[in-house]
């Protein structure tokens, strides 16, 4: 049997623009592969993660110093005719061919050993590396031209893949597709549920292909928090995204990040999940160049408040003010407001009852417990131009409401956003009402207690301006030692922090509205208080703690 010899200076070119790793096979899809099956290979070393490393390329060298000669990536075929003799020798080669990224290694049988040598082996598998003996002779020639076949066969479906992506992609951001589009059409094309996310770690947008993937969105906040810190991880580590966590995208341009692209674990594409995440952040990005001062964003997240609060569905807002309108509410030429009514339970019919009364109209649902916690009701409101909402007006609504009933009325709380025109600005006053909605009742008085937007100035400017991804990051520079001690430990120091900022000066009314005693609450504030390393008597990082307090707060609710 002839000798196999190779100059030692020799190296194989192949191609330098190589397209993802999920366009190339793995050693274990390469070893099952006839060429190599008419070799009689048996798996001496290698585990499941050695088996599946991708290949590059095949090199074909039986040359002691081959691993000089390596790019990584490359499956190795030799008959160890040129390699050391010594063990310390060929532990070091083994070494060597790890260290140049060397995918796997293919040592033919029965031309210079009869056997693998035990320190080879022994190295193999204290390495990681994928050893595959071949106990039959194989033409390498032959072997060589299957593997290279198959990868440029698979490359150049990758590469016509990944045009086809980026020629989608880029006709939506040419046409100027809005973000949740862009975000369904990654669906479709990855096949698994994506989130498009802002800063602060809310959704802007989701779309999953299966409606038994929606349930993958529960708890997201902490969800995508802990994918972030295990992405930062791998990155640091240079490591890849394993197929069953979440892969994490950044969308930004120009020096500006506004949020992330993430999708769920599904199925590998042809062009690379990475890729066509990619594709889709340049897309996004591009809408919110386009954009200017207008936020896309907002303009989403408020639609699917709306989605949320009347189980509708619309393309964009012609059509949602269109299905409005058919449900009775007029959009064009009112006088609209958003309204929250607490501590009660409403019908639907009542408040399109009591808009009645006023000359109006009303649409009404019940309150997402995750938005508010029941009973309580959104209302949208619409009213004729020339009618104001005042307080003697907006008392009457509210007993309306209750249809009489004083006790009901004693326990009502109305939180009226401020006055809109047009189904966008409506979407705002909504916004601005639930804010009103979560924060604490004094109530001084029995009877309907009316609250406005228009009487908290601090909220209404951060209702207006809190999907402005500097205030997001304030918000999370500021908070996000309590968030992270509150998600791991189910702990209560936003809602301590927030009883104190609601009640400034008067720590034992703060301590009584967050149920504690003043020991406890005293407790609370030094930890928060250590957690932030900041004085919590400074008056300017209490004013900031309250904007970034009521940034989180005031966070619109989307599906």
């Amino acid at each position: 049997m002839p000798e196999r010899r190779e100059d030692a200076v020799i190296h194989t070119d192949r191609p330098t623009a190589l397209v993802v790793d999920d366009a190339l096979p793995t050693v274990r899809e390469i070893i099952a592969l006839d060429a190599v099956a008419n070799g009689v290979p048996e798996v001496v070393s290698g585990g499941n993660d050695a088996l599946d490393a991708h290949v590059r390329w095949v090199h074909v060298s039986d040359s002691a110093g081959v691993a000089r000669l390596l790019d990584g990536g490359e499956l190795l075929l030799s008959t160890g005719s040129g390699w050391p003799t010594e063990p310390a020798e060929l532990e070091a080669f083994i070494a060597g061919l790890v260290e140049a990224g060397l995918s796997g290694l293919v040592l033919e049988l029965g031309v210079h050993y009869r056997y693998v040598p035990a320190i080879v082996e022994a190295a193999a598998r204290a390495q990681g590396l994928a050893l595959i003996a071949l106990h039959r002779e194989v033409k390498f020639v032959a072997l060589t031209e299957a593997v290279h076949s198959r990868i440029i066969s698979e490359q150049t479906a990758a590469l016509r893949a990944r045009d086809e992506v980026r020629a989608r992609f880029t006709a939506l951001s040419l046409r100027g597709s809005p973000a949740d589009f862009i975000v369904q059409q990654l669906a479709q094309t990855l096949g698994t549920a994506v989130v498009l996310e802002n800063l602060a770690h809310e959704m802007v947008a989701a779309d999953a292909p299966s409606p038994a993937e929606e349930e993958l969105f529960t708890n997201w906040e902490a969800r995508s928090r802990l994918a972030h810190r295990h992405d930062e991880e791998r990155r640091r580590r240079g490591l890849p995204v394993p197929a069953d966590e979440l892969l994490i995208v950044p969308v930004e341009a120009r020096g500006i990040r506004w949020g992330h692209l993430i999708a769920l674990p599904g199925p590998a594409h042809p062009a690379g999940r990475t890729s066509v995440l990619e594709q889709g952040a340049i897309a996004l990005a591009l809408g919110r160049l386009a954009d200017g001062d207008a936020d896309e964003w907002v303009r989403i997240g408020r639609q699917r408040l709306v989605d949320a609060l009347l189980a509708g569905r619309f393309a964009g807002l012609p059509g949602a003010a269109a299905r409005l309108e058919a449900a009775g509410l007029p959009i064009d030429g009112a006088r609209l407001f958003g309204v929250v009514a607490s501590g009660t339970q409403v019908t639907t019919g009542a408040a399109d009852a009591a808009a009645r009364a006023l000359g109006g109209r009303a649409v009404a649902g019940a309150a997402p417990e995750r938005v508010l916690p029941a009973p309580e009701c959104i209302v949208l409101l619409s009213l004729p131009g020339g009618v104001e909402l005042d307080d003697a007006t907006a008392r009457g609504f509210a007993r309306s409401l209750t249809g009489g009933d004083a006790a009901s009325a004693a326990r009502l709380v109305l939180s009226i956003g401020t006055p809109a025109a047009g189904l966008d600005e409506l979407l705002g006053s909504v916004q601005e009402a639930i804010d009103l909605a979560r924060g604490p009742v004094a109530r001084a008085t029995r009877g309907p207690v009316l609250r406005r937007a228009d009487d908290r100035p601090l909220m209404r400017l951060v209702t207006s301006l809190r999907d402005d991804h500097r205030l997001q990051r304030h918000g999370e520079r500021m908070l996000a030692p309590l968030i992270e001690y509150d998600l791991a430990r189910g702990g209560d120091l936003l809602d301590v922090l927030g009883a104190m900022l609601a009640h400034p000066g008067n720590r034992t009314a703060a301590a009584a509205a967050s149920h504690l005693s003043r020991s406890v609450f005293y407790q609370r504030l030094g930890l928060i208080g250590d957690l932030l390393g900041v004085n919590l008597d400074d008056g300017e990082t209490l004013t900031a703690l309250h904007l970034a307090l009521l940034v989180r707060r005031s966070a619109p609710v989307v599906e």
